[in-house]
């Protein structure tokens, strides 16, 4: 996806580096930027221009992450204002979420999604490492999370139950 637009490589980093501070809400260790929702940084002018693609249509933390993001870089000498754009055009995938988002989410608690490159299947959704103690020995016990992007698992080792986030 493209991140810059009409921005020097600095200011974009320094942007970026700002926005290493949001966390997702839902789970507080993972960083917009890491869970790869930050689709296109610009300015003009002194208006920052942050383009972002949520997880999920109806996700209740979009509101909550554009203030977020609004407060962190609105603190730059360089900015004046800042615009955020919602943008559903090109879908999230959870194939943007980086390496240390991964890890970050399984730090967490939550299973890390596994990568789809497009080819989503149920396989994918059901077989999952349990991220308490390693084992691939799983089952899905329910499809539907306390949030869209999350769903249940039970491990037959540790006999704990976890979430994993969901491929998409």
């Amino acid at each position: 996806m493209d991140t810059t637009t009409n921005i020097p490589q600095s200011l974009e980093e320094q942007i970026r580096e700002r926005l290493h501070t949001v966390k997702d809400p839902e789970i507080p260790t993972i960083s917009v930027v890491e869970l790869g929702i930050i689709t296109k940084i610009g300015m003009e002018g002194r208006i920052a221009q942050i383009t972002m693609t949520p997880t999920f249509t109806g996700c209740p933390a979009i509101d909550y992450m554009k203030q977020q993001i609004h407060d962190v870089v609105v603190e730059m000498d360089e900015v004046e204002t800042v615009e955020i754009k919602v943008d559903f055009s090109v879908p999230w995938t959870s194939d943007l979420i980086t390496e240390s988002g991964r890890e970050k989410i399984a730090n967490f608690g939550l299973a890390p999604p596994a990568k789809v490159d497009g080819e989503l299947d149920m396989k994918k959704i059901e077989e999952v490492k349990c991220p308490n103690c390693g084992s691939e020995e799983t089952t899905l016990n329910s499809l539907f999370g306390p949030t869209l992007c999350r769903s249940i698992h039970l491990c037959f080792d540790c006999k704990e139950t976890f979430e994993a986030f969901k491929p998409l």
